[in-house]
């Protein structure tokens, strides 16, 4: 099946950005099932990644049922891009894959400490992105009105919130019992230190006062948490009992960076009927970006470095395929 491929910009009236000097961003890119005779290319444009051919702004395929859809959250400081390796592959089993870059958290725009810390932002985006009508009238078609929901690492997170989980404490408050080993992303690694000087931003103020918000949202069928990490340790416990939708956890055996005996299992014993799946053979935190281009392995290569015999491509492949599967089975 030939791939579609839109990009657009939306915004949230109910929300200011960081600066205080307009409205929430939220910059889109769907993956979607092509009309008949759409012809897919390789996009030219210079990216981190390898990426796959699509068809550009291409009509949607005609369907006698409403096509499924799927949001997809990425990682701390990545884009819509890094999800790209998922996106393609679902929209070619007849999803419609649509991910956001999560202001200030993105690496589509300068990073701010307020993006990094205020995770809960991210499924407020998601919200609001599935309240749009704008990015539906540019694709056409007809597509569900409900939602799964996918993350990675930090989107894991933000796909929990979005079916139930709510925050007890954010990663890096003082008051968190669970220490972190680590005083911020590698984007920011210094973030723990930046929030007692943000309280001067009234904006941060109004998010960090309503981090123990439900965001959840009855649209959301489903959520898959890839390689989700520390930050899930500040969930409520109570609320993760109470969650009753259908939750997938995925993460490598060798991820140091979100280690999944200390996060995957963590989840798998406090969702009831949670169903986990962790990827062996050497399977790295990174793993779950796509493959590098040439440019992207020369500035980062520690991204698209796998350990010996791991093929990116192929764990790619089995992944989206577990995860197609189990959409299938919850739709």
């Amino acid at each position: 099946m030939t791939v579609g491929y839109r990009e657009g910009q939306s915004f949230d009236a109910t929300r200011q950005n960081w600066d205080a000097s307009g409205i929430r961003p939220l910059s889109w890119t769907v993956w979607y099932p092509a009309a008949k005779g759409a012809k897919a290319e390789v996009p030219t444009a210079a990216s981190w990644f390898r990426q796959e051919p699509v068809a550009r702004d291409a009509p949607i395929a005609v369907s006698e049922r409403s096509l499924p859809l799927v949001l997809l959250s990425h990682g701390s400081g990545a884009s819509a891009s890094a999800m790209a390796w998922l996106a393609h592959r679902l929209a070619e089993r007849g999803y419609v894959a649509l991910a956001v870059d999560h202001h200030g958290h993105t690496g589509s725009e300068r990073y701010r400490a307020e993006g990094f810390l205020c995770l809960w932002e991210r499924a407020a985006d998601l919200i609001a992105l599935l309240d749009d009508p704008a990015w539906r009238r540019a694709l056409g078609g007809t597509i569900d009105d409900r939602a799964h929901v996918t993350g990675f690492s930090a989107g894991g997170y933000t796909a929990l919130q979005l079916v139930g989980a709510r925050v007890a404490y954010s990663q890096f408050e003082p008051d968190n019992p669970v220490k972190s080993p680590v005083r911020g992303p590698r984007e920011f690694p210094d973030l723990a230190d930046q929030l007692p000087k943000l309280q001067a931003n009234p904006v941060f103020r109004t998010s960090w006062a309503r981090r123990r918000a439900d965001f959840s949202d009855p649209r959301f069928r489903s959520a898959i948490a890839i390689a989700p990490g520390r930050s899930v340790l500040g969930f409520d416990v109570e609320s993760l009992a109470a969650m009753y939708r259908p939750v997938f956890v995925i993460g490598g055996d060798a991820d140091d960076v979100a280690p999944p005996a200390e996060c995957c299992d963590w989840l798998l014993g406090r969702i009831p009927g949670s169903a986990l799946e962790i990827i062996t053979d050497g399977i790295g935190h990174y793993t779950f970006l796509p493959e590098g281009s040439k440019v992207g392995t020369q500035l980062s290569p520690d991204l698209f470095r796998d350990a010996a015999g791991v093929d990116r491509r192929a764990v790619h492949d089995e992944v989206a395929g577990r995860i197609a599967d189990f959409l299938d089975g919850v739709r």
